[in-house]
């Protein structure tokens, strides 16, 4: 069981934080698609791609004070930032993990928008597809984010980049 937590911990300890819930379930979801071990299970959603047991791990993890979420008022919305503690870094170095260095891919998904994390984690989503397939389909079911072929374009490039990293 702690096994899950602990890949979690180790994505935690690869960033100085991370900002939005919607983001933090793509960047888990797009590193699962680039072949990192986690085992949470997704459901195609209203904003792409979410894992339940995710949400329930970081739940956990906030309770038992090894990860820290803070809650910020926008203008008409909360937007939640995580981080590690001092504890879940302690937590951490009792346990052996055995997960690909997360900083170079972390990096680069934190320099992208949520919009397009979900533009892209929705074309993974699909990734059994034809690519033509897969472009209709993010038409369809994100008609609301109005994504361009040039968005569509984009998202091959960062998940070719990603897949490329070690």
């Amino acid at each position: 069981m702690l096994e899950n937590h602990a890949k979690l911990m180790q994505f935690f300890s690869s960033t100085d934080e991370i900002v939005g819930r919607k983001k933090l379930q793509k960047m888990i979801y797009i590193l699962k698609k680039c072949e990192v071990p986690f085992e949470e299970r997704y459901q195609f959603h209203f904003y792409g791609p979410y894992s339940e047991e995710l949400t329930l791990r970081i739940e956990e993890m906030c309770n038992l004070g090894f990860i820290s979420e803070e809650r910020e008022e926008k203008k008409n919305y909360y937007q939640y930032r995580y981080e590690i503690t001092e504890s879940g870094r302690e937590f951490l170095n009792h346990y052996e993990m055995d997960l690909p260095p997360l900083h170079d891919h972390i990096r680069e998904m934190n320099g992208r928008s949520s919009r397009f994390l979900e533009l892209v984690s929705t074309m993974l989503f699909f990734e059994d597809l034809p690519r033509e397939e897969i472009t209709e389909k993010v038409y369809a079911v994100k008609s609301t984010q109005n994504y361009t072929e040039e968005d569509i374009q984009d998202g091959w490039e960062f998940i070719e980049k990603l897949r490329g990293i070690h």
